[in-house]
C-alpha cells in the first residue's frame, strides 16, 4: 500500500509519462519479476498506447526441453532431487517432477541450496541432486554450496546446473527483435553484474533502458526514463535503482562465480543455443556434476505442443492473451507450458491479474 505522499509521486510519474506518449512505442521488461510486479500493480491498461511485453527474464521459463527431461530422469535414479518450488510441475515429453513425486520419487522442496546440502549431510549414502536454475542472482549462493560440498567433502552432494546468463540472452534478442523502442533491465541480476555491464544495450543496439526496481513508482520512474531517451533521441542505460545497482555490481558474488563455474552454449527456451550464456562447473569441480555422474538422455523427446506459444511470449512476439489455449486448455492447474506454472511467468501473471482488466492482445 503506497502513502498519500507516494500514491502522489507515482501519479505524477503516470501524468508524465502519459504526456510523453504522442503514439504506440514498445518497451520490453526483461526480467519476470517485473512482469509480476506491473501486472499486479495493474500498469498496462493504464499505461496504453505503450506496449509492456514481456522477455526472457523467467529462469524456469526458458529452460529447455531437453534439461526438464532430464531433470525428470534424475528423479527416476533413486537419487534425492532437489528444488525450488516453481519446477515441480512444469509438464516435460511424458511427465513432470511433481507425478514423479506421487510415484514415489525422492523430490523435496527446499528454499536455497544451502537446505539441499544440509540434505546430503543427512543421507551420506545417497546421492543428492540440486537442480540448478536461475540467472546470476541465485548462481552465487550455488557456487557457495558447491565449494563447501568440497570443503566438507560430501561427495554425494550434486548440482545439475541449467544456470543462465542475461547479458549473452539480451545480445541473442536485440540482435533478432526489431521493433523494441526500449528496455527496463532486471534490478535483481543488474545487482550483481552491474549497471556498467549492460551499456552495450544503448552502444550497439541504439535501445535505450533504465535499471529499475520493483515497485509501482521504481518502474514508473523506469518507463519515464526511457521515454525520455527516445524523446531526445539519446539512447543510454540508465540506473533508476541506484540504492541497490552499483556500476561495476557485486565484486564478490563476481569473483565466486568464476572461481566456481565456466561458461558455455545453453539451450533457452524461444530462442534456441545461446553461446556462452550458461554456467556449468570447473574441472576441479566435476566431482560435483550431475550431467557427470547419471546417464541421462542426450536429446529430448518432449513434442512441445504445437499450440503452446511459450517461446513466443519469451522473445516478446506476442502477449500471453495472443495464445489460443491461454485460460482455455492452459490453466494453472494444467499448465502446458512453464510460462503459466512459475510465479515469474508471463502467462501466469496474465490470468491472475491482467486478463479481467481488459488488457488487450499485442
Amino acid at each position: 500500500m503506497l502513502s498519500g505522499t507516494e500514491l502522489a509521486q507515482a501519479q505524477q510519474l503516470l501524468a508524465l509519462i502519459k504526456k510523453k506518449l504522442t503514439g504506440p512505442l514498445s518497451i520490453m521488461e526483461v526480467c519476470g519479476t517485473h512482469t509480476t510486479a506491473i501486472s499486479k500493480y495493474g500498469l498496462r491498461p493504464l499505461l496504453e498506447p505503450l506496449r509492456l511485453l514481456s522477455g526472457p527474464g523467467c529462469p524456469v521459463c526458458v529452460t529447455a526441453a531437453v534439461d526438464l527431461d532430464r531433470m525428470i530422469a534424475l528423479a527416476g535414479t533413486g537419487a534425492i532431487v532437489a528444488t525450488f518450488g516453481d519446477l515441480l510441475r512444469v509438464p516435460g515429453s511424458e511427465t513432470s517432477l511433481e507425478q514423479a513425486q506421487a510415484e514415489g520419487a525422492d523430490i523435496r522442496i527446499v528454499y536455497s541450496p544451502l537446505d539441499a546440502l544440509a540434505i546430503a549431510a543427512d543421507n551420506p549414502k545417497r546421492p543428492v541432486v540440486f537442480l540448478g536454475v536461475g540467472f546470476e542472482t541465485t548462481a552465487p549462493a550455488m557456487a557457495l554450496a558447491v565449494k563447501q560440498a568440497r570443503e566438507r567433502d560430501l561427495s554425494n552432494f550434486n548440482l545439475y546446473s541449467c544456470l543462465k546468463t542475461v547479458v549473452p540472452a539480451l545480445h541473442a534478442l536485440l540482435a533478432a527483435h526489431h521493433g523494441l523502442d526500449g528496455l527496463l533491465l532486471p534490478g535483481h541480476v543488474s545487482s550483481v553484474i552491474g549497471r556498467r555491464a549492460q551499456d552495450f544495450v544503448a552502444s550497439l543496439y541504439g535501445v535505450p533502458a533504465a535499471v529499475v526496481g520493483f515497485g509501482e513508482r521504481d518502474i514508473l520512474l523506469g518507463i519515464a526514463a526511457v521515454l525520455r531517451m527516445i524523446e531526445e533521441g539519446t539512447p543510454g542505460v540508465v540506473n533508476a535503482y541506484p540504492h541497490v545497482v552499483r556500476e561495476e555490481g557485486n565484486l564478490l558474488a563476481q569473483k565466486l562465480l568464476a572461481e566456481v563455474f565456466d561458461t558455455a552454449a545453453a539451450e533457452w527456451r524461444g530462442f534456441g543455443m545461446i553461446p556462452e550464456s550458461g554456467l556449468v562447473l570447473k574441472t576441479e569441480f566435476a566431482s560435483h556434476d550431475a550431467a557427470l555422474h547419471f546417464d541421462l538422455p542426450h536429446a529430448s523427446v518432449l513434442r512441445e505442443q504445437d499450440p503452446c506459444r511459450c517461446g513466443d511470449v519469451l522473445r516478446g512476439a506476442i502477449s500471453p492473451l495472443d495464445c489460443a489455449l491461454f485460460a482455455d486448455r492452459c490453466l494453472p492447474l494444467t499448465p502446458l507450458g512453464p510460462c503459466m506454472v512459475s510465479s515469474e511467468g508471463a502467462c501466469a501473471a496474465y490470468y491472475r491479474y491482467d486478463r479481467k482488466k481488459g488488457v488487450a492482445p499485442a
